[in-house]
């Protein structure tokens, strides 16, 4: 008895050292990631994100999808992942918006999906400690995952990944089984689906490899006709099984309220195709792609869309030799595994197998569409059974192959490890992620996009930027948005060239809500007011939650009042605590002479904001308009102080009109000046060079559908169009956080 207990602890003392080393190696090859900023889908997911802010309740994350869409909306991602985003908030809940912190929880985790791993790989598959350990250094130092922990939004797989692991493990670990060991494995796969979709997976896993592992129960029952307790156990965890899968995928399409998302066609080129046979050659390739990928992830893309890999059109094509190779090497792991089902000799192969293919078959296309072509960060859970499958033939080979096996494994993990420290640095900025795979996919219209909006950010390189634009427009004919965007940039020079480019943008894609903006502020430039406004009811048509057109609209339609007035209780519905959008509110109102519900909504601005400016200018007006002198004195005080704290935190006075006005008005109060100069009196937000139309008519369904439909705005993200368009990189000017009025 005593030997035994001395033996287990020597086991998990050696597991000890095992676990360790793989979480310190972990740990180490990200190290250089911490430095990074929020790059690509972090913009969208989290620094624009209202669920990761804050800034809505809890409970809207559970009927909001990743990007703080609501699940219900048209334009909705459908992608699901409350408890990814929860960890999101926890994060800006604790640290605020530093990517440190964010990218420091990603690689944390990533080490504690290592270590779980390697766990596996020793208890479960039963491998030798070296080649578990093997096994556990090659996923935690993995090129391909880079994605997934530099990449702060990655954090979803590796989430999904934990609790998938978590699943497992609590189902099929002896040691960890316990009375309930069944609910808990559950709640670890809902867990899994709710941190990512892919995550529901290891329940199929579950059951597939608890029937291998039951197989000769189940296989006398079947042939005596008679169950035995083993098989009637097998029957009733299977039934348990199936009934949770099916439970949770009535739950995921009863959350996506029947409807699947859309995309776009450069999103996946082959779903696209109208020929059934390039549709299945390619994507049986792209099956292909991702295992190479695995097997050699020397050249890496955080893109793989419009052109990257071309479609594979017919049966001659060279790329169809591949997918046979890899069909005969999936054949031979089936047959292997059949064929030694009577000794289960092969549990290895079994789960390896098992690992790679079911949790990629979301992301195949054999079950639905999917938008995107290849995704690296998909990868992070299959990758799990390649790597299994590699430390099981090292094993089988250790005999014959000793030395040379030894100099392989640290010469493979050497490459990885360098690989992926190299590939941090790609994924620490914005710049350098699109500028390293440009070069590593120089015919992908969309990186060429995405520089091009990068160089004309930057204000110096509109040239080069434009270059860019057009280079993406010859790779890709029909790319919407870099028409839009070549517009924005010649809005400032030509506007007729302007308008042509975002005419040609609503050709390709006539759901383009911000051509059909910029197209807007084209013709308000030209004074062709009716246009204009034709132009904005198309833009809120194609989105109801596009909140700079319902402003502009607004404007444009400054008459009749009760129209207007229903413009801008859409935009308060939609965003009914913004404090700019309540000042353009009162601004609105104040001009048309409604001083004490102007006022109101100043104030109500400023409960939100007491430091919001122009509420305060538009408040200290309204106020002088009415006469109510003693309430304005009020507030100049309010804001002098105000202001003083600025100028003491920034070490120097702030001066602008509003201290001029204030200074003047504290002079005018005291009877030194008669009046207030004209140079310092509060400017107003109207604007002379726009032709107002008195006698607008609207389509006669675009309030009544705005205002009447409350459930979809209420709940919406001003950068609603900004998601997809953060999401591709788009661009439109101005943007709708800084757009005003006038």
């Amino acid at each position: 008895m005593v030997a035994k207990i001395n033996l287990q602890f020597k086991t998990m003392k050696s597991f000890y050292r095992e676990y360790t080393t793989v979480f310190v190696t972990a740990l180490s090859v990200y190290l250089n990631s911490l430095n990074g900023d929020f790059v690509h889908d972090d913009l969208p997911a989290i620094v624009r994100n209202q669920d990761v802010l804050g800034t809505s309740s809890v409970s809207q994350i559970l009927l909001n999808d990743f990007w703080g869409t609501p699940m219900s909306h048209a334009t909705s991602h459908k992608s699901y992942r409350p408890l990814t985003v929860l960890s999101f908030r926890a994060n800006n809940f604790v640290s605020g918006l530093q990517p440190l912190w964010f990218h420091a929880s990603n690689v944390v985790l990533h080490a504690i999906a290592s270590v779980l791993f390697t766990r596996l790989v020793l208890v479960v598959v039963g491998l030798e400690q070296r080649y578990a350990m093997l096994a556990g250094l090659l996923f935690a130092t993995h090129p391909v995952h880079t994605e997934a922990v530099a990449g702060i939004v990655g954090r979803a797989d590796i989430l999904a990944c934990i609790f998938f692991l978590l699943s497992f493990l609590t189902y099929h670990d002896v040691s960890w089984k316990c009375r309930g060991h069944m609910v808990i494995s559950f709640i670890m796969a809902l867990c899994a689906m709710l941190a990512k979709e892919t995550g529901v997976t290891v329940l199929l896993v579950n059951l597939l490899y608890d029937a291998y592992v039951c197989w000769h129960p189940i296989k006398r029952a079947t042939i005596e006709l008679k169950w035995n307790e083993d098989a009637l156990q097998f029957s009733r965890r299977a039934s348990k099984v199936l009934l949770v899968i099916c439970v949770l995928l009535l739950y995921r399409l009863i959350i996506m309220h029947g409807s699947l998302p859309s995309f776009l066609p450069q999103d996946n080129p082959a779903a696209a195709n109208p020929c059934p046979q390039t549709r299945l050659l390619t994507f049986c390739y792209l099956a292909v792609f991702n295992v190479w990928l695995l097997l050699c992830p020397s050249h890496l893309s955080h893109d793989w869309q419009f052109g990257s890999i071309p479609l594979v059109t017919s049966l001659g094509d060279v790329r169809n030799f591949a997918t046979c190779l890899l069909f005969v090497s999936c054949f031979c792991v089936v047959y292997k595994s059949v064929a030694d089902l009577e000794h289960h000799r092969s549990a290895p192969l079994v789960i390896g197998g098992l690992l790679v293919a079911i949790p990629f078959l979301p992301a195949s296309n054999l079950l639905f569409t999917v938008g995107f072509v290849v995704a690296e960060r998909i990868l992070y859970i299959p990758s799990m059974g390649l790597i299994l499958l590699l430390a099981y033939g090292a094993q089988i080979l250790h005999s014959r192959r000793r030395k040379l096996l030894i100099f392989a494994s640290y010469f493979l993990l050497v490459i990885f490890s360098v690989k992926t420290i190299s590939r941090n640095y790609d994924w620490s900025s914005r710049q350098s992620l699109i500028k390293a795979d440009l070069r590593t996919l120089p015919h992908n219209a969309k990186m060429h996009y995405n520089w091009a909006n990068y160089l004309r950010e930057d204000g110096s390189k509109d040239a080069l930027a434009e270059h860019h634009y057009f280079e993406a427009l010859r790779l890709w004919p029909a790319y919407s948005s870099a028409y839009n965007n070549l517009g924005t940039m010649l809005m400032q020079h030509s506007v007729y060239e302007a308008e042509t480019y975002f005419l040609k943008a609503i050709s390709y894609n006539p759901n383009h809500s911000n051509a059909y903006f910029n197209l807007g502020q084209v013709y308000r430039k030209l004074n062709r007011t009716q246009e204009a406004i034709e132009a904005l009811e198309k833009c809120i048509a194609s989105n109801r939650n596009y909140v700079p057109a319902y402003l502009l609209l607004a404007k444009l339609c400054n008459k009749p009042f009760h129209l207007t007035d229903r413009l801008y209780n859409v935009v308060l519905r939609i965003h009914p605590s913004s404090p700019d959008h309540l000042a353009y509110y009162a601004d609105w109102l104040r001009s048309q002479y409604r001083y004490q519900r102007a006022t109101k909504i100043y104030e109500k601005s400023l409960g939100i904001d007491f430091r919001h400016r122009d509420s305060i200018l538009g408040l200290a007006q309204s106020l002088r308009l009415q006469g109510q002198m003693a309430r304005l004195h009020q507030l100049i005080l309010r804001w002098q102080v105000i202001l003083n704290k600025r100028a003491h935190h920034s070490k120097g006075p702030l001066v602008y009109s509003g201290d001029l006005y204030i200074t003047r008005w504290d002079e005018y109060k005291q009877g030194q000046i008669t009046s207030i100069p004209a140079e310092t009196r509060l400017s107003s937000s109207s604007n002379s060079r726009i032709i107002p139309c008195a006698n607008i008519q609207l389509s006669g369904n675009l309030l009544s559908k705005s205002v009447s439909g409350t459930a979809d705005l209420s709940a919406a993200s001003e950068s609603t169009p900004c998601v997809q368009s953060a999401h591709s990189e788009h661009l439109s000017i101005p943007q709708s956080s800084n757009f005003k009025p006038g």
